[in-house]
């Protein structure tokens, strides 16, 4: 009867995807195995923006564009998550959100 085995630890499969040579490097790897997460897991991506927007590593914008949300969705997720709205967007930001609104209601050409 086989016994079962140990689970691997996260060290040892790094270990053996580097020795397959498939990636050049463990932060290649990373790089691509968060990326993959990312896209499969837009709540992930939501919940990682509104961090960086907690943090002010991302203004309101960035935070939109890097989540692929709208500028309301992603108020409407900091809102939920207890995270309060600062202004340090730039001008050309606020004029960025400004035209991408306008446009989004008809108001001006594409």
């Amino acid at each position: 009867m086989l016994e079962p085995s140990a689970p691997l630890r996260l060290r040892d499969e790094l270990d053996a995807l580097a020795a397959t040579g498939l990636y050049p490097n463990e932060e290649s790897f990373l790089t691509d195995a968060v990326n993959t997460l990312l896209a499969a897991r837009p709540d992930v991506r939501e919940a990682i923006a509104c961090k960086l927007y907690e943090r002010g590593i991302f203004s309101l914008g960035r935070a939109a564009e890097w989540s692929s949300l709208s500028i309301e969705t992603i108020k409407a997720a900091l809102h939920r998550r207890g995270i309060e709205r600062t202004a340090f967007e730039t001008s050309d930001e606020i004029n960025a959100m400004a035209r991408n609104s306008l446009r989004a209601a008809g108001r001006i050409a594409s």
